[in-house]
């Protein structure tokens, strides 16, 4: 059985999460922690209760998802995984933080360990998280989606009764909308689903009350 914990980093309040099952292999996704508080935290959780930290998951690669990627390398060894589309993405953080926010980051970001296509399946313990491609919020936007549990990661793509921004660069608003209907909203209808901001849903209120995707 999954363990889920959430933590909510950030200026811009990203939800990441510390995923692990009975065997203590434990994979985090969307590390955005950006302040040495949220980084301490996320720290000290893993410690606390015995994880191996295994992979470094990326949704996607804006600036308020990967932020706290540095600490976890540094600590652990991790490289991120993420889609290829969104290597630009990660290679520019810099600049994406001063267009976004202002201000200029000091810390150097690490690159990419392995690029995930579509299907590739991330094993950890006992689960297997698969890939699902979901283009749109940024080119390289994906969800993890572990149907032992019926729990989808979901990022920026999908939100409670809303979806992704496609007003950035690179955003596209008819491909995230298909993706979603084609590939999301066929999973099971109590399947959960994470976002990278906000509560949690499922695919059944999505596919009824998400006006998006009507």
């Amino acid at each position: 059985m999954l363990h889920i914990e959430k933590f909510t980093v950030n200026m811009i309040q990203e939800n990441c999460y510390i995923v692990n099952d009975e065997t203590l292999d434990a994979v985090i996704i969307d590390d955005g922690a950006f302040y040495p508080e949220e980084k301490q935290a996320i720290e000290q959780y893993i410690e606390q209760n015995h994880l191996r930290p295994v992979h470094l998951l990326n949704t996607h690669a804006h600036f308020d998802h990967v932020l706290g990627n540095r600490a976890i390398y540094d600590k652990y060894g991790l490289l991120t995984e993420l889609h290829e589309a969104d290597a630009y993405l990660l290679d520019s953080l810099h600049t994406q933080v001063r267009e976004m926010m202002g201000w200029e980051m000091e810390e150097v970001q690490i690159p990419a360990g392995k690029f995930l296509t579509e299907q590739d399946e991330i094993t950890f313990g006992s689960h297997k998280l698969r890939v699902i491609a979901t283009p749109g919020h940024t080119p390289g936007g994906i969800c993890f989606y572990c149907e032992q549990e019926q729990v989808l990661f979901s990022g920026d793509s999908l939100f409670q009764y809303s979806i992704g921004r496609t007003d950035f660069p690179g955003g596209n608003l008819m491909s995230l909308i298909s993706s979603l209907k084609q590939k999301v909203l066929t999973l099971p209808d109590d399947t959960q689903v994470l976002s990278g901001h906000g509560p949690a849903t499922t695919v059944g209120k999505e596919k009824t009350a998400n006006l998006y995707l009507r």
